[in-house]
C-alpha cells in the first residue's frame, strides 16, 4: 500500500515544471530581501556562512552576508571603516564565519556615546547606522559578546544585549507610540491583577500564595502612582481606574529609547507591566520578578511534578529574557 503512493509522489515531483516555478519563487524572494550593495568605487568585502562557494554573478544573501567597507590603497586603516549587520541578526540566524581577531571600545568621533570595534571597523546597526551606546559599561558589554564569539560562526542568539541595542536604536523610535498603545491595551490583562478563586478548594492554596507574593507588589503601585490596582477572578481582566492608567502611560512617555525597550521586552516576556515597571523603578530584583511570573507555574510543579524538556526549559528560557533586559537597562543609564 505504501509503496505505490510513494511511488506516486516521486513521480509527481519529477515534474520539472515544478522545480523551475519554486527556482523563480526563490529568486523573487531574494530579490526583495537584498539590500544595497557597495558601489564599486568604494571597495569592499563580503564574509558569508558560504564562503567556500563562489557565486557567477558575485551575489550573496542578505541574510548569509556581511559586508565590510576596505581601507583605501593609498592611505592607512581610519576609523571610517565599519561592519554593517545584516537583517538576519535581528532574527537569530548564523550570520557567517568570525572575521575579526580583536575587539575593541572607543568614544564616538562626536564625543556623544561609545562605539564597539571589531579590529579597525566600527560596527553598525541592520540599517547602517553607527552603533552608538549610551556608556561605555553598555559598550564593554557588547564587546564581549562579540569578543565571545566561535570562528565558526557568529551567532546572535548569543548576544541578546546588541539585539537590544539595535532594537533601541532601530525600532523604538519609529514605532514609540505604538509600543505604549500596545502595552497600554495589555494593561488590564497583567499577570498581577489576575486572583485565583478563593472559595474553591483546588486553587485556595494558589490564592493565598498570591496574597504573601504579589499583595506587596500592589501596595507599592498604589504608593508610587496613588492608586491600587483592582484584582479579579477572570483572564479576561477588568477595568482598572482612569487616573492608574494615565499614571503608568505618562511613565512609558517619558522613558528614553533604551528604557522602553527594556520594558517592552520584561512585559512580554513576563506578561505583566506591573513587573516590568517594578524592574525598572528598583522595587523587584531579577530573582523577585521571575518568582512572580511562574508562582502558579511552580505551584502546580510543586503539586504535580516537573516535565522534562517542559517546565525545566521554560525556567531557563525566561531567566535569559528577564536578565537580558534587566542586564541592559542599567548598564544603557548613565550614572
Amino acid at each position: 500500500m505504501a509503496n505505490p503512493l510513494i511511488n506516486r509522489t516521486l513521480n509527481s515531483i519529477r515534474n520539472p515544471n515544478i522545480f523551475k516555478s519554486f527556482s523563480s519563487l526563490v529568486r523573487n524572494f531574494n530579490s526583495v530581501a537584498t539590500v544595497e550593495q557597495p558601489q564599486s568605487d568604494d571597495p569592499s568585502f563580503t564574509f558569508s556562512s558560504d564562503d567556500h562557494e563562489h557565486r557567477n554573478d558575485n551575489t550573496t544573501s542578505t541574510d548569509e552576508a556581511i559586508h565590510l567597507k576596505a581601507p583605501r590603497s593609498n592611505s592607512r586603516r581610519d576609523s571610517g571603516s565599519s561592519v554593517t549587520m545584516p537583517m538576519s541578526f535581528m532574527t537569530g540566524s548564523i550570520v557567517g564565519k568570525r572575521f575579526y581577531k580583536q575587539v575593541t571600545t572607543r568614544e564616538a568621533d562626536d564625543g556623544n556615546g561609545w562605539t564597539v570595534m571589531l579590529d579597525y571597523r566600527t560596527l553598525k546597526t541592520p540599517s547602517k547606522r553607527p552603533l552608538k551606546l549610551p556608556t561605555l559599561s553598555l559598550a564593554k558589554a557588547i564587546a564581549a559578546e562579540w569578543e565571545y564569539q566561535l570562528t565558526d560562526g557568529i551567532r546572535p542568539f548569543t548576544m541578546p544585549l546588541m539585539k537590544f541595542a539595535c532594537t533601541a536604536l532601530e525600532r523604538v523610535p519609529l514605532t514609540r507610540s505604538k509600543i505604549i498603545e500596545h502595552l497600554m491595551k495589555k494593561f488590564s490583562q497583567d499577570l498581577v491583577f489576575c486572583r485565583a478563586p478563593e472559595d474553591d478548594n483546588l486553587t485556595k492554596y494558589v490564592h493565598d500564595k498570591q496574597v504573601e507574593k504579589i499583595d506587596p507588589l500592589l501596595d507599592w503601585v498604589a504608593s508610587e502612582f496613588g492608586y491600587k490596582p483592582a484584582v479579579y477572578s477572570s483572564f479576561f481582566g477588568g477595568k482598572q481606574e482612569d487616573g492608574l492608567v494615565k499614571a503608568i502611560e505618562n511613565v512609558l512617555k517619558n522613558t528614553d529609547d533604551c528604557e522602553l525597550a527594556s520594558i517592552d521586552a520584561l512585559a512580554s516576556a513576563g506578561h505583566s507591566l506591573v513587573i516590568a515597571l517594578g524592574i525598572f523603578r528598583g522595587k523587584l530584583e531579577i530573582e523577585e520578578a521571575i518568582e512572580l511570573i511562574r508562582l502558579e507555574e511552580d505551584l502546580q510543579v510543586d503539586k504535580w511534578g516537573l516535565v522534562e524538556g517542559g517546565h525545566d526549559v521554560d525556567l531557563a528560557d525566561l531567566k535569559v529574557q528577564i536578565s537580558s533586559a534587566a542586564v541592559f537597562l542599567a548598564l544603557s543609564r548613565r550614572v
